[in-house]
This record gives C-alpha cells, structure tokens and sequence, in this order.
C-alpha cells in the first residue's frame, strides 16, 4: 500500500506578518497531483491542520477545497487533530464526511477504533491519536500522572489489543502528533511542555508496522518505522536550511517498509539568515545570490548603525527580520542584553533566576515544583480556552 504522509500544514499561518495562504493553497495543489501521479492509495495528515483553533475563515475555504479535490480523487485520507487545532471544531461533521472516504480522527476515546482499508494483500489498520493533552485525557486512559509518555502509553495498548483481535497478518499505521525523542525541534512550534517534561521514546510505538508523526516541523527519521513529515512551508528562520517535503511510503505485504521517499513540497521562496556588520553585508558580492530571498539579518556592528532596516531592503528587497548582536568586547560581554541571557531558557528557567536573583539562592525542590505547576496550569488554561473556543 503507498502511502502519502504529511502534516503540520497551518493552514492560515503567516511568515513574520506575510500571508502564506497562496502559498498553501499551491501545496495543496501539489499535494492533489502527486496523490494523482504517484498513484497513492492513502494520504496521512497527522495534526495541526490550521494554525489556532478559531482559523480565519479563508483558512477553512482552503481546507475544504482539499477534502473536496481528495475525496473526487477517490483516495482515502486519514487525518487527527494537533496541539494547534481544536479537536472539537475540527471533528465536526466526521461522521458524514467519512462517508466521502475522509476519515477524521479527534477523539482520544477512539484511539483503538481503526479505519480499515484494503489492497492486494489485505487490511491495512489506520489509528488515529489526536494530540494527546495529558491533564485533559488522563481519565479517559485511566492514567496516575499527567505525563505525555503515559497517556500515549495507554493509547497505543489501546492499539494494540484491537490489533490482536485482527486476522493474522494484518498490517497497522498509527498516526500521532508528539515530541518523539530523537527529533530535531525548530524555533515554529509551540511548546507542549508537562512538568518539565515533553519527548516521549520512540519505543512507545512498539508493535505497529508504521508511525506517521506530526508536530516537529523538520522532516526526519527517528527510526526506520517512526518518522516526521515535518511542516510544508517554512514558519520560523530556524528552517532556513530544512527540505521541506513529505514522504511516500511503500508498506509490502508484509507490513515491511518496501521503499521510502521524500516528495520535495513547492517553496515560495527561499530563506537566508546573514550575519555581519551592515556595510558589510550591503558591499558583499557572494551575498547576491540572497536578493530575491526572505531575509533574516543579525547585525554585528558595534553601534547600532542608523535606519538599518530602509538599508537593508535596499538591497535584499524581502528583508522580514532585523537582530542586533554587536561584537564582544571584555566590556560588552559584561552587560550583554536582556534578551540575549533569556535565549535558549524556557518559562520555568526565567522563573527560577529571578527568585535567585531577588533573594540571593535559588528555589530549592519543593519551590520548583511549585512554579512547575504554576506554569503547566496556566498553560493548559490556555489550551481548554482555545479548545471551547
């Protein structure tokens, strides 16, 4: 069975306040021809469909212009609900669209409730699990903790006792949107976070023949049976240097991945991160290669040079992000910015340097965990916000 895996399409995203919608339609273009051309026999959305939970309505248009062109192709697509999405919003009308051969996945109760779907050699089961918010659905698998392992632990048993009931022989995909650890994040997703605590082992998976993953944005490989899509589009300057694709995948008979392929995805235009005093990087011919590019610049000059921005689009015309790290002196480095000592420290870590630096020492473990709580209930606060609209 060829299957088609992609994911992360954040339909209604923008790119530093410019507007991806034609760029995302052009993919989804792409995605409707080369499920024609390539002959594939299922396509895999595995989360974050749109953006935010509530999506502009010319996300949604575009949306239903693929289920549309998908459903005419008479290719069956599986699809879940990701940490971006509201499940809830997303899974509406499931049941009917289903019958057009577009199977939506975002109830976490379902997680052992396979699509099932045939070729030469017999069924191939198809298991959705939607993201997996763990304070949300530690009830519905019975779970002690509120720990992202866990809950993808119970799941995918979940998956596994329907699978032993199936004849033997039968072939089974999971679809699931996590941080698997191995993976290679990037500066486009949102944090997911619980108790200091997000990567899950790839070992969780154990038992299935295939496991398409969404949510890290670069397309990568974490074992020969687990592997990201990765997004379509670029979303943060961080990809500059990913290949944006999906991949083709061949399941044999039996159940072995008989080829894998990536499928390069169109790109509106290429990305550049420069580095280097202005003058520098206006005078510097082998930067020319860089003019028609979406640019991100870090300036080194010592002083900040005056209106550097009007001079830069000068020459790099699409020029969307403008930093300044001026070069280190004894002096500099001693008073380095604000900004720069927050760099690479999540929430939690900010938090604990200001207690040490308001009151000399820092949080001892009983005061960690205070504050690790503190953020995870704010952040999860923010999730049953968006997910009840």
């Amino acid at each position: 069975m060829r299957i088609l895996h992609t994911s992360d399409w954040h339909l209604g995203r923008s790119f530093h306040r410019v507007g991806l919608l034609d760029a995302q339609a052009a993919f989804l273009d792409h995605l409707v021809a080369t499920v024609r051309t390539r002959e594939v026999d299922a396509v895999l959305v595995a989360g974050d469909v749109y953006d935010r939970a509530v999506p502009p309505l010319a996300a949604v248009e575009l949306f239903d212009s693929a289920l549309h062109r998908l459903a005419a192709a008479g290719v069956p697509t599986v699809m879940i609900s990701g940490n971006h999405d509201s499940a809830r919003r997303l899974g509406v009308g499931a049941g009917l669209i289903e019958r057009a051969g577009i199977h939506l996945r975002t109830d976490p109760a379902a997680a052992g409730t396979p699509v099932l779907l045939t070729d030469a050699h017999g069924e191939v089961a198809f298991y959705g699990l939607p993201y997996l918010e763990p304070a949300l659905v530690r009830e519905e698998f019975g779970v002690r903790k509120a720990r992202h392992q866990a809950v993808l632990a119970a799941a995918m048993d979940r998956v596994r006792a329907d699978l032993a009931t199936r004849p033997a022989g039968t072939r089974s995909v999971v679809l699931a949107h996590a941080f698997v650890a191995g993976g290679e994040p990037s500066d486009s997703e949102r944090d997911i976070t619980v108790g200091g605590v997000a990567a899950v082992p790839a070992g969780v998976f154990d038992g299935v023949d295939y496991v398409a993953l969404g949510h890290l944005h670069g397309s990568q490989r974490i074992t020969e049976r687990v592997r990201y899509s990765g997004s379509p589009l670029a979303y943060s300057f961080s990809e500059a240097d990913h290949r944006k694709t999906m991949w083709l995948i061949d399941l044999g008979a039996g159940g072995e991945i008989a080829a894998a392929e990536r499928i390069d995805c169109p790109v509106p235009r290429p990305l550049a991160r420069l580095r280097g005093r202005l003058d520098e990087l206006l005078a510097d011919p082998a930067l020319s290669r860089h003019e028609d590019a979406w640019v991100e610049a870090v300036l080194t000059d010592p002083v900040r040079p005056p209106e550097p921005m009007a001079r830069l689009t000068a020459r790099f015309p699409h020029a969307l992000s403008l930093r300044f790290e001026p070069e280190q002196t004894e002096d500099s480095a001693a008073a380095a910015s604000y900004a720069q000592r927050l760099r690479d420290r999540d929430d939690r870590q900010i938090a604990e340097d200001f207690v040490a630096h308001t009151r000399g020492a820092g949080p001892d473990a009983g005061e960690r965990a205070v504050l690790g709580a503190a953020f995870d209930h704010v952040r999860l606060d923010l999730t049953r916000r968006e997910a009840n609209g």
